[in-house]
């Protein structure tokens, strides 16, 4: 019975990677990519024996260069530590494929300084409005903002955290597409530069542009100061050593209100259809080495790090549990190159990796600038 239930669990394993490894191909639809996942799906340490090839194709897909023959051979030796990583995240995540990204050849700690945000410090404050609860028995079985035009294309915030401020205004653009019908991109750099709000329960905890904010405390700042700007009217430079540039006869969306959902998963779905993408925070481990698939770890931190936008959600057959395992689609700020087109998909059900714990609704009003 015990062999019988392994060649059933192995023959799950080797239909789930080939599926992905399909599914994968066709999104990034080149050989080297295959190559490049490949290494880190198998079951032998085979892929560090050819890990100068796989640094060559990381290096030229990514554009990388490194100042001196040091830096290179240092970052070669990180980029071979991510490749134990991304196996171990593969056992650990089997419904997901990890592998190479374009975060191969950063350490944990300097992919955390760079390329998350949200401010750890900082939580929910203890009178946060909290959002009605609302009818769950019509919720569709799945629900995509992106296919009701809510959605802008997906964003870079380069080497620079602040991912709390793509959050807020992927939030805001769904809530105004709801309120005037015109899908508008907004500035994130505004929040950067412009936004010091404060937690009023922890007075050294405030907004910082590249070193961390909260959704929350962005939408307060925004409501306070009237409105963001077009993107195109102050676009984004990855950098916080600007002087704040707000023109108050430039905006393009409002903040009405804005409240905390219910850690309830069906209440986050009804708040999802009902208000538009909503802003979330999640633990990003798991990130830095995904490659595609559904995300759905059997150990994974609830310690909150990065901020996202949640923009629907949708099930689909799992051959690891041989059943349908549903999952919450989150729009990311790494660019189109990372995960499923800059998308990432993990699974609903049992709040993993804390996506359920910091989830924000807001809504706009109608301006006249449009």
């Amino acid at each position: 019975m015990a062999l019988r239930f392994s060649l059933i669990f192995l023959f799950s394993l080797f239909l789930t990677t080939s599926l992905l490894l399909s599914v994968n191909g066709n999104i990034n639809g080149g050989e080297d990519d295959d190559i490049l996942i490949r290494q880190v799906v198998g079951d032998d340490d085979d892929h560090l024996l050819n890990a100068d090839h796989h640094f060559t194709i990381f290096k030229r897909r990514f554009g990388k260069t490194y100042a001196s023959d040091e830096e290179h051979h240092y970052r070669f030796s990180v980029f071979k530590a991510n490749l134990r990583r991304a196996m171990r995240h593969q056992k650990l995540d089997p419904s997901a494929v990890h592998g190479v990204t374009q975060f191969s050849d950063l350490t944990p700690a300097e992919f955390r300084r760079n390329f998350l945000g949200v401010n750890r410090r900082l939580r929910l404050p203890s009178d946060a409005n909290k959002a009605p609860i609302l009818p769950t028995e019509d919720l569709p079985s799945g629900f995509d903002w992106r296919d009701h035009g809510a959605v802008t294309s997906v964003k870079n915030q380069g080497s620079c955290g602040s991912c709390w401020s793509f959050s807020t205004t992927g939030a805001l653009e769904g809530a105004n597409y709801l309120s005037t019908g015109k899908l508008v991109s907004l500035s994130e750099q505004q929040l950067v530069d412009c936004d010091h709000e404060c937690d009023p329960e922890e007075k050294d905890s405030c907004d910082a542009g590249c070193n961390g904010g909260l959704m929350n405390s962005a939408f307060e700042y925004t409501l306070k100061a009237g409105g963001l700007m077009r993107e195109e009217d102050y676009p984004y430079t990855g950098t916080d050593r600007g002087t704040c540039k707000f023109d108050n006869t430039k905006v393009a969306a409002k903040v009405a209100n804005f409240s905390v959902v219910s850690l309830d998963e069906e209440q986050i779905a009804a708040n999802l259809v009902k208000n538009g993408p909503l802003a979330v925070a999640i633990n990003a481990v798991f990130m830095q080495t995904y490659v595609g698939g559904v995300s759905c770890p059997y150990i994974c931190s609830k310690k909150l790090d990065h901020g996202v936008l949640l923009v629907g959600y949708g099930t689909g057959f799992s051959p690891i549990r041989m059943k349908e395992k549903p999952y919450w689609i989150i729009k990311n700020s790494w660019g189109e190159k990372w995960g499923e087109n800059g998308y990432y998909k993990i699974c609903r059900g049992r709040n993993v990796c804390g996506v359920d714990s910091m989830v924000s609704t807001v809504s706009a009003v109608s301006t006249s600038s449009h």
